[in-house]
């Protein structure tokens, strides 16, 4: 789908800046840090994480942030 609509923006100093577009990927999924366009891989990314099987980058591995409550569980599988 292309568009004629244009964007601007201006900085106030200097910066580097990243414009990305493309095609529609069809229907994404969010919880917490993860995206997904599949409510099961949201699920198998919070087990996961939760058990240490993710990868943390070498400069950042001393902490760990635990999910949210379970209230904001990922959404149900259906």
């Amino acid at each position: 789908m292309l568009t004629s609509d244009a964007s601007s923006f201006q900085a106030v100093e200097p910066t580097t800046a990243m414009v990305l577009g493309g095609e529609p990927i069809g229907e994404r999924f969010l919880f917490w840090n993860f995206v997904s366009s599949s409510r099961k891989r949201l699920t198998e990314a919070a087990e996961d994480w939760q058990a240490g099987r993710m990868k943390l980058p070498e400069a950042d591995h001393d902490e760990f942030i635990p999910l949210p409550s379970t209230d904001t569980s990922p959404p149900p599988i259906s």
